[in-house]
């Protein structure tokens, strides 16, 4: 029963890396370009929650309401003030770029709110549970996972039946072309870093919600982020709701065999599918 319930909490600790692997999808997927600020950015969402809450008592999950809009809002400045001029070429400028911001933003926060960790006090809902026969199902981590499969649902709603979403499937498969029909593929490329950071910001309070932050967590989240990408398949969102869970069960089963194999199982599944399957569970092979 105990293998029953790891395998139950790492489907549910899945949608949590879900929602940080959409970002980083879909900014690779419209411009190919890798966010090393990622989880940065994560971080920096859940210390604004928590500056809300100080400063209003706001509970947690009401700051998605001021943090989701203003996410979104400084990934649309920061795309058009800095990143389109790094997109394109051999994508080093890229890197570098984003490498940059994150150091930025490791630095900035460590000054603003110091190295202590801190939380988000959601009350009762953390701790309560939903029984389902001899299991015990956490109301938060269902609450992450249902969010998680919305935000990704949504996204997918966007990109296939809208205008906006026909112009960022046109922007990052042909941006030239897209040009000539009147597509403005600096907007379109900002729109996709602000669709981005606001998916981040709620993945961070989530975080935020569910454990301790500090100002240092956003490169360890990248690489949680990055590793459900790959597991689940560039260019694939609900590929990358896979991945997070096939992630989750992986860290959640190898700590039952002891503790110090968390995060480890995780890592080597990561490495199993490269080595096998290197398009991802649900990529598009790559033709030979």
């Amino acid at each position: 029963m105990t293998t029953a319930n790891n395998l139950v909490q790492g489907l549910l600790l899945g949608g949590l890396y879900a929602m940080f692997a959409t970002g980083l999808s879909l900014m690779f997927g419209v411009m190919r370009l890798v966010n090393l600020a990622h989880g940065d950015f994560a971080i920096l969402a859940a210390f604004l929650a928590l500056a809300i809450v100080d400063g209003t008592g706001l509970h947690p999950l009401l700051t998605l309401a001021v943090a989701v809009p203003a996410m979104f809002v400084l990934g649309y400045l920061l795309q058009r003030g800095l990143l389109n001029f790094a997109v394109g070429g051999d994508g080093l400028a890229a890197v570098l770029v984003t490498f940059g911001l994150s150091i930025i933003l490791q630095n900035l926060l460590l000054e603003l709110f110091s190295a202590d960790s801190r939380g988000l006090d959601a009350g009762a809902i953390e701790d309560t549970s939903l029984a389902l026969g001899r299991l015990n199902v956490g109301w938060f981590p269902l609450l992450t996972l249902v969010s998680g499969a919305a935000v990704l649902g949504g996204l997918q709603l966007l990109l296939a039946r809208t205008r906006l979403g026909r112009e960022l499937r046109a922007t990052s498969d042909d941006p030239q072309t897209a040009q000539l029909v009147g597509i403005d593929h600096r907007h379109a490329f900002a729109v996709a870093t602000g669709l981005a950071l606001a998916t981040v910001a709620i993945a961070g309070i989530f975080l935020g919600i569910r454990t301790t932050f500090s100002p240092a967590l956003g490169p360890t989240r990248l690489i949680f982020a990055f590793e459900a990408v790959i597991i689940g398949g560039l260019g694939s969102l609900w590929g990358t709701l896979a991945g997070g869970m096939v992630l989750g069960v992986a860290q959640t089963l190898g700590a039952q065999i002891s503790p110090g194999w968390g995060v480890l199982t995780g890592h080597l599944v990561f490495l199993a599918v490269l080595a096998f399957r290197p398009s991802g569970l649900f990529g598009k092979p790559v033709a030979t």
